[in-house]
């Protein structure tokens, strides 16, 4: 069994624990213990509810497997518990890896185990990490990240992210699929911050090489994504290239590129201000005419439509 550890500096954000929690409770071959700093058997959530069954962490010996490290207000004032920052440090080095989830970097950092490290955390904390742990190089895109055998996530439900791609890293991609299904979650969020995130592709893909290339593509929407130019990206023929995209996403190249240029331009309009053109021009779109007919195609509404539902106002030569 692989001994899941799962702790927070109190009081912890309630999904912070709950999410990882459900997460590893629903794969096999795990035993998940929660840690309380004082001699209490109940975790502080900052929602006024206290977790049953947490061990104090001084009787959490032996090796661990996964230590995960809760975020929450107790992780965020800039100031820390000494003595469990000098447990998780200790801590860390009988874990096979460590995790945290949130705001729940800052205690990594405060252990030293951002250092030299890239790390993630809540988009509204990624500079104040920055400041505060200068030796780790902060990025504030990503959903999750892994910097050797250190994992850090943004904010709250990318926690889950993380856990259901730790499941995948320990037994494969399709036991991390049934949980993922169970939970009704999605498999994989790539892309962007986790709560703006729209890139959901990658959760019935298995193949390693088109999880890379779909990498490559969010990077360089705007370039020609030509069925040639992906193949060769894959050191594959056009035809072999476009038998792989059918059989792993069931779409033909083409349809493919259109998708992840949709879903770019969807997490545009529901996270920034920018204006239909300019969210064509960055999801590699000729036009804004190109999107909305694109969007209309692959989504059944228009991009203006689709952008009155989250609260914009587009203009009229949006349409």
């Amino acid at each position: 069994m692989r001994r899941i550890v799962i702790v927070g500096c109190p009081p912890v954000q309630i999904l912070d624990v709950t999410g990882p929690l459900e997460v590893f409770s629903n794969a096999p071959g795990y035993e998940v213990q929660l840690g309380s700093l004082a001699n209490e058997h109940s975790l502080q959530t900052s929602r006024s509810i206290s977790l049953s069954g947490a061990l104090p962490i001084s009787t959490l010996d032996g090796a661990i497997d996964t230590l995960i490290i809760a975020g929450g207000p107790g992780s965020e004032a800039g100031v820390y518990d000494d003595a469990f920052v000098s447990w998780v440090a200790e801590a860390a080095t009988r874990s096979r890896r460590v995790a945290s989830i949130c705001t729940g970097a800052f205690l990594l950092g405060a252990a030293g185990l951002l250092d030299g490290k890239q790390a993630v955390t809540h988009w509204r904390f990624c500079d104040q990490l920055a400041r505060e742990f200068p030796k780790a190089e902060v990025r504030p895109e990503p959903i999750f990240l892994k910097s050797g055998s250190v994992y850090t996530s943004a904010g709250i439900t990318a926690g889950i992210d993380l856990c259901l791609a730790l499941v995948e890293e320990d037994h494969g991609h399709h036991i991390a699929l049934d949980v993922a299904r169970f939970m009704v979650m999605f498999l994989v969020r790539p892309g962007g911050q986790a709560q703006y995130s729209h890139m959901l592709l990658r959760q019935s893909i298995s193949s390693k090489p088109l999880h890379e290339l779909q990498v490559w593509m969010l990077e360089n929407l705007r370039e020609d994504l030509t069925v040639e130019k992906l193949a060769d990206r894959l050191g594959m023929s056009a035809r072999q290239f476009t038998r792989v995209c059918l059989r792993e996403t069931r779409m033909n190249p083409g349809q493919f590129v259109d998708r992840m240029r949709v879903e770019a331009a969807q997490q545009a309009i529901d996270s920034s201000a920018m204006g239909m053109k300019e969210i064509a021009d960055t999801s590699g779109f000729q036009s804004a005419d190109s999107m909305r007919r694109t969007f209309l195609r692959v989504l059944g509404v228009s991009a203006a439509a689709y952008a009155s539902r989250f609260k914009r106002s587009p203009t009229s030569s949006d349409e």
